[in-house]
């Protein structure tokens, strides 16, 4: 297959490799490489308001030499928080903010001498908890980090948190002239970090947003800027196209996507696998829009051929060393089914920052073949309206708003919209299965803790739904997912199931100058995402457990 680099292999088929050679020759002859590094608007749109959002959103591509440049400042304020005996480094963030510290806290052991790194980005009361037992506050340090600098959960756990330290044991991250920068100068934060203003938060992995907090863990920062800046350098005028690894990653993204093998698929090296996370954000929100887009399928376990449709690709990440036989094995019996497999080999944990370069040039490449544009993010907005109305309503009357359920079976009760069977949770489930068209994708959105054993009854729900319907299944927290596959839920294909599991939490948390609780604002949030939905006459089902959240899941899964 077409490419240079041995560290990406694609095995996609006689048929969708000739079309890609023919995809990737048109790409040379529209000069591409050289437009990309021009940061020419017309790669995606022609009209000027798309032209002024991209302008504005190129920073990316040089954000990881730009970072190098700031590694003393960085790597002062690490000494200082050292020398005064931090133990914990606590970031405030949804989203971009918070994604790229979550997959490098995963994979990377903290450097003894160092602070841990806790990363928050629920608003379930569970998790904001959990936080406050696992710290000190007298010995933490809290960042909060948001590029608007008005992100509502970013603020909310800053007022709780701030009854607890002193500003001073506050750092912010964010871009200049927001509301955090002047709170934080105002109040006396121990340190403010400006983001340059033009790297939107989804690509900002190799900027401060992910930089800060690795370095908080001892990562050796420089390392990861290095090689992801060696990843952006593979884009130079006169290089082949077919020798730029990155553009025909994304090349092959798009033209399987035109033959419709949409969802894209990862498997990884256990040790990388949080890897997903961020990728998944990046993949959704910058492609699902305008009734297009790609859906990144992450944490679900490889199955036998027999349960895929033919909408599959497969992306294998593999860490040099890592056990990977069963996966390898799964793999090479679907390459014989006729699904495309591609394989990345990374050498170490460290080339994480050569594919959060490679990824950021594959999406904004897959998607000049899509004709999206993917710096913006045009549907995320509604379920924070809808929050908001809902907020207002509890606001005024001291109730959130409530309907009559469809279905109540013990203690769950069921919403539906959409679907046609309202008899019981089990026709309902059924429904959900049946209901899947080839082409479809099946949503689980909980808004749960994302504690493990949560995480594993989800799993075997998710594994479950897939048997039946053979659909691609995703599986996001809220509202953690709203900053993520939220933009391809509501702006992609329609081509989504969802159901959304809730559940009253056992102890609600007040949030410090509101009205309202954690347990409220997460209860708002669901509400908000299932209206936006509904509103579009999507299939969408809301469960609602009871107070033991293992128990009724199990009962959903006796039930699938």
């Amino acid at each position: 297959m077409p490419g240079a680099d041995p560290t990406q292999e694609l095995d996609l088929g006689s048929a969708h490799e000739k079309a890609l050679r023919t995809r990737l020759r048109g790409m040379q002859g529209d000069n591409l490489i050289a437009r990309l590094l021009a940061r020419d608007p017309t790669l995606w749109k022609e009209d000027p308001e798309h032209a002024r959002v991209v302008k504005n959103r190129m920073g990316w591509l040089d954000a990881a030499g730009r970072t190098l440049l700031r590694l003393e400042e960085i790597e002062s304020f690490v000494r200082e928080i050292r020398r005064e005996g931090v133990r914990n480094v606590v970031l405030l963030g949804m989203g971009g903010s918070s994604l790229c510290p979550d997959v490098l806290r995963r994979t990377f052991r903290r450097k003894p001498g160092f602070p841990s790194l806790l990363v928050l980005d629920s608003t379930d009361p569970q998790a904001i908890a959990g936080v406050d037992r696992r710290i000190d506050p007298g010995s933490a340090l809290f960042i909060v980090a948001s590029k608007s600098g008005t992100t509502l959960e970013s603020q909310v756990f800053h007022q709780y948190f701030a009854r607890k330290a002193p500003p001073d044991h506050f750092a912010a991250i964010t871009d200049p002239g927001t509301p955090l920068e002047t709170m934080g100068r105002e109040q006396g934060f121990r340190r403010v970090f400006l983001n340059p203003p033009d790297i939107g938060g989804r690509y900002s992995a190799l900027s401060c947003f992910g930089m800060v907090p690795a370095a908080c863990l001892g990562i050796d920062i420089a390392e990861l800027l290095r090689r992801g800046d060696r990843m952006a350098r593979t884009l130079a005028p006169g290089v082949p196209i077919e020798a730029c690894a990155p553009v025909v990653l994304g090349a092959a993204l798009g033209t399987l996507a035109a033959a419709g093998r949409d969802k894209v698929t990862f498997v990884a090296s256990e040790r990388i696998a949080g890897f997903g996370y961020w990728v998944e954000q990046l993949i959704a929100e910058s492609t699902g829009k305008e009734g297009k887009g790609l859906v990144p399928v992450e944490g679900e376990p490889l199955g036998p051929p027999a349960i895929y449709r033919k909408d599959r690709v497969f992306v294998h990440l593999v860490l040099r060393g890592a056990k990977d036989a069963v996966a390898r094995r799964r793999l090479a019996a679907l390459r014989r089914a006729g699904h495309p497999v591609i394989t990345i080999r990374l050498e170490d944990p460290f080339d994480l920052g050569a594919e959060f370069n490679r990824w950021e040039i594959a999406t904004a490449v897959a998607g000049s073949i899509l004709g999206i544009n993917p710096f913006d993010e045009p549907n995320v907005r509604e379920s924070k309206d809808n929050t908001g109305r809902v907020l207002q309503e509890y606001k005024a009357t001291g109730i959130l708003p409530s309907f009559s359920a469809d279905i109540r079976e013990g203690e769950i009760q069921a919403w539906v919209s959409g679907l046609r069977e309202h008899r019981g949770l089990k026709a309902l489930l059924g429904e959900i299965c049946q209901s899947a068209k080839p082409g479809d994708y099946i949503a689980l959105m909980a808004w749960l803790p994302m504690e493990e054993p949560i995480r594993k009854a989800l799993g075997r729900i998710r594994v479950r739904l897939r048997e039946r319907s053979r659909a691609a299944t995703t599986l996001g927290f809220g509202p953690r997912f709203l900053h993520s596959t939220g933009q391809l839920h509501k702006g992609g294909a329609g081509n989504g199931i969802f159901l959304q599991i809730t559940a009253a939490p056992a102890r609600d948390v007040s949030i410090p100058g509101e009205s309202y609780s954690f347990g409220v604002l997460e209860a708002a949030q669901a509400a908000g995402d299932y209206l936006s939905l509904a509103s579009r006459g999507y299939r969408v089902a809301r469960l609602h457990l009871g107070t033991n959240k293992l128990k009724g899941l199990e009962a959903l899964l006796a039930l699938t």
